[in-house]
């Protein structure tokens, strides 16, 4: 909680670590924190939450079976009139909560990572790796048996047009199922198939 390995520090309220059970087959790893979790200190509480605990929903995935965290764990903003904007974080800033992220894997011990989005991708698998060229697909990593990437929630709400925001939101749950199919072996029957 204490950390103050780069300046983020200072622009958060506070460190929003992961949060979910320990014994976990699968971890969700996203950006960084929001306005909303950054108030709240938890992980996908506000609007990029909630799509993704409804695409956790149609894809049969109970998300109280699932470890939830951030690559950075300090909300990066700058100031616009009264609100906080978002801003992505460097590799410095990623680089600085890694030992953090690498310690949330080996308590966890996942054998799926869903990685959320560029950054969070980036972040574990280098800064190089391009999610247009590799999401939808398992990815070898010493992490966990099976990592995969996709889109971001919040990349998805920020998308233009419905169209493309309701393709991009079955892109996820598509890469839902997938992880959760290799966990069990077959497709979702309903909730909390991933225990």
């Amino acid at each position: 909680m204490g950390c103050q390995a780069c300046h983020l520090w200072r622009l958060g309220t506070q460190t929003v670590f992961g949060e979910g059970t320990t014994a976990a087959r699968l971890m969700m790893v996203g950006e960084q924190p929001g306005d909303k979790e950054d108030l709240a200190g938890k992980p996908f509480v506000g609007p990029a939450g909630k799509l993704l605990d409804n695409a956790l929903a149609q894809a049969g995935i109970d998300r109280d079976e699932v470890y939830v965290t951030n690559a950075v764990k300090h909300f990066k903003w700058i100031p616009q009139g009264s609100r906080r904007l978002h801003q992505k974080p460097n590799r410095k800033e990623m680089a600085a909560c890694k030992p953090w992220l690498d310690a949330e894997i080996a308590r966890v011990k996942p054998e799926a990572i869903l990685l959320l989005g560029a950054t969070a991708a980036q972040a574990i698998l280098g800064a190089d790796f391009k999610i247009t060229q590799n999401r939808g697909r398992f990815l070898e990593s010493d992490l966990a048996p099976y990592v995969l990437a996709t889109l971001h929630p919040s990349a998805i709400l920020r998308m233009p047009e419905e169209a493309q925001r309701e393709a991009a939101f079955q892109s996820l749950v598509d890469d839902l199922k997938l992880v959760a199919m290799q966990l069990t072996g077959s497709p979702a029957e309903g909730k909390g198939y991933l225990a």
